[in-house]
């Protein structure tokens, strides 16, 4: 039976096509109509006997007058649409150019009857073609567009009933394009409103509208639903909605939505390629960020510009933004072979004709970075080089200092001597009173920055430049927490543990973390670097904390997954129970972005930064763990370590 079904749809489909209709058969349908109204006109004049006294001599009257009709046909394009997606500026369309043709057969019928005698046809008949011509073109098209919805609204195979949500105008908008595309995975059942103050007893296209104060899980259950579309527009109001979300999950109603960086209108019709269902990242609650793209531009655009870690989550996005504004030329560096790899190729295809080096090296080799600032001479600099992963450099001091420390002192000092117009520093929250290696070797890698940048403009730094004139370099850093997607983050892991079916490890039931979208997290990083005039560590408004038991929770109801538990594992070692807020008030100062505050923190004279990071750098030669870490907890008293065998340093 299903098979038959689907032949029958198939030729359904094919019929209502401009294959099966080409312009030239719906052209010729309202041909036939008009004819017909003609001759039903007559029959109204005449009567029947007078009718078919006359018949032939009438007959290729409206013949010939009918073929009027076909240029106000021409004009307004009637015949060009496919009748199964007939809408209402369509059927204008029809009345518009049965206008045009009840016009010209009038002064052609006026001047062959003054001119030539010859009695044509009246303005009665007219009338009547035109009433009953438009009303049987309409009738024909919303016939067959109602067939073709009806038809597929009982019969589309594998389709899941949906309610869409959103304001009345989005919801709209939404439900014309599930309708109107045949590959639509809905069948439209209800629409929950969110436009405050509406009336939720009324009906929508054919179905009825529910509000927020509804038990909507409840009915949506009763009707059979399995899938809540929300429209783009509303996007950001859903994620607020928690308690929502986490009853659709539990009773495994699918949610389906757009990426947040789709543009949507609201008279647009939904686009099928960028609607999918939700992943946990979807749903992180978070608010748009926007930033000033004409002023970054206006920075950056024919510059020369070097970004180190250009093969990581944070670098590599950087990469896409920064490409966006036309550099004069772009030195990526990174030490990580098959990456670099990936990205010389991604550049090759999709930015031919930008000027982009491809280096693979360590930013800690001072001699090949010195090599590579003399050559090209960066404007800017934006560093994202580092060793991040909290447990890996706990268990190796000696390698944080050299790369992440080290490293930073290398770039920031070549940025100086070459004449960079701006360094930029991506630093992190756990440089916010330190628990662990590598949050304290962020905030070092910070201190330096921020003593160079006071040096510079104190007129006190003895740092020789390549031409010998005065250092001009401004140092920003900016901070910002976990960003979505990024290497090592604990949603892919959450990911492959469930696909596992289990368990799903959380170091602790009270955890909570900071979320941001990686190309959010970058653009605000662009924002912050050229606002900068040097000396700043900018911190991110990084949104609403997310309880890490609660996202793992989430995570596998949204999975579909069953019997899969979670299981706490334990703080791993340097690691705390909650990431600082990094907009507290008290420590920061606004900026004239609301995402973006100044960070309040104590400050360093060069020399003795200097002298510290020498001292950090001989002892890491000895890769004497103890003794590494306690000589960095000398240089930033407030690192306290937390759950690590460091701790008996702090007593």
């Amino acid at each position: 039976m299903s098979s038959s079904n689907n032949l029958f749809q198939k030729i359904f489909d094919w019929y209502l096509s401009k294959e099966a209709l080409p312009y030239w058969c719906v052209l010729a349908l309202d041909y036939v109509i008009v004819l017909f109204s003609g001759l039903f006109g007559f029959y109204w004049q005449l009567g029947g006997n007078g009718l078919a006294s006359n018949f032939w001599h009438i007959f290729w009257l409206m013949v010939l007058f009918s073929g009027l009709y076909v240029i106000g046909f021409r004009i307004k394009r009637t015949y060009s649409g496919m009748i199964r997606f007939s809408s209402f500026e369509d059927l204008i369309h029809v009345g518009e150019a049965m206008l045009i043709g009840s016009v010209l057969t009038i002064v052609v019928s006026w001047v062959l009857d003054h001119v030539f005698g010859c009695d044509c046809i009246s303005l009665k008949v007219v009338a009547l073609t035109f009433v009953l011509g438009t009303l049987l073109m309409v009738l024909v098209r919303v016939i067959g567009k109602a067939t073709y919805d009806g038809y597929h609204s009982r019969n589309g195979s594998g389709r899941m009933n949906a309610f869409i949500y959103g304001n009345l105008h989005g919801a709209i908008a939404l439900a014309q394009g599930v309708k109107e595309n045949k590959e639509s995975r809905f069948r439209v059942r209800g629409f929950v409103c969110t436009t405050p103050g509406a009336k939720h007893d009324l009906m929508l296209m054919g179905q009825r509208i529910y509000s927020l104060e509804d038990d909507l899980v409840a009915i949506m259950k009763k009707k059979r639903v399995k899938a809540l579309v929300v429209s783009p527009v509303q996007n950001e109001n859903f994620r607020s909605n928690t308690k929502l979300i986490d009853s659709l999950t539990e009773a495994g109603i699918h949610i389906y939505m757009m990426p947040q960086v789709e543009l949507f209108d609201e008279s647009s019709t939904i686009q099928y390629d960028t609607l999918k269902e939700v992943d946990i990242e979807d749903l992180l609650p978070r608010e748009k960020i926007e930033v000033n793209l004409e002023a970054i531009g206006e920075q950056l655009r024919g510059k020369r510009i070097l970004i180190t870690g250009a093969a990581g989550s944070i670098g590599g996005e950087m990469v896409n933004q920064v490409v966006l504004f036309k550099p004069e030329v772009l030195v990526l560096v990174d030490q990580a072979e098959s990456p670099m790899h990936d990205v010389r190729r991604k550049m090759a295809e999709h930015f031919a004709d930008l000027k982009v080096e491809t280096i693979v090296t360590s930013i800690a080799n001072q001699e090949h970075m010195e090599k590579l600032f003399a050559k090209y001479r960066p404007d800017y600099v934006f560093h994202a080089a580092a060793y991040k992963h909290v447990p890996m450099m706990e268990d190796n001091p000696a390698i944080a200092v050299q790369n992440n420390i080290y490293g930073t002192r290398v770039i920031a000092d070549l940025a100086v001597k070459y004449g960079a117009k701006k360094f930029v520093m991506i630093s992190t929250d756990k440089a916010v009173n330190p628990t662990n290696v590598m949050g304290c070797s962020k905030r070092i890698c910070e201190i330096y920055c921020q003593s160079l940048n006071k040096a510079i403009a104190e007129g006190t730094l003895k740092m020789e430049t390549a031409d010998g004139s005065k250092p001009v370099t401004q140092f920003v850093t900016t901070r910002f927490g976990n960003v979505l997607g990024s290497n090592g983050s604990v949603i892919p892991i959450f990911h492959e543990q469930i696909k596992k079916g289990g368990p799903v490890t959380v170091t602790h039931p009270d955890m909570v973390r900071f979320f941001m979208l990686i190309p959010e997290a970058c653009r605000l990083v662009l924002e912050a670097g050229t606002m900068g005039n040097g000396g700043e560590i900018f911190v991110f408004d990084m949104g609403t904390p997310v309880k890490i038991v609660d996202l793992a929770n989430r995570m596998i109801r949204l999975s579909g997954a069953k019997n899969v538990k979670v299981v706490f594992s334990g703080l791993r070692d340097g690691e705390k129970l909650y990431e600082e807020v990094l907009n507290d008030k008290e420590t920061t100062k606004p900026t004239h972005h609301p995402k973006i505050m100044i960070a309040t923190v104590r400050e360093y004279d060069y020399e003795t930064a200097l002298m510290n990071e020498e001292r950090l750098l001989e002892a890491s030669h000895t890769f004497d763990d103890m003794a590494i870490v306690k000589i960095m907890k000398e240089i930033v008293p407030e690192y306290k370590s937390n759950s690590s065998k460091y701790e008996a340093l702090d007593k």
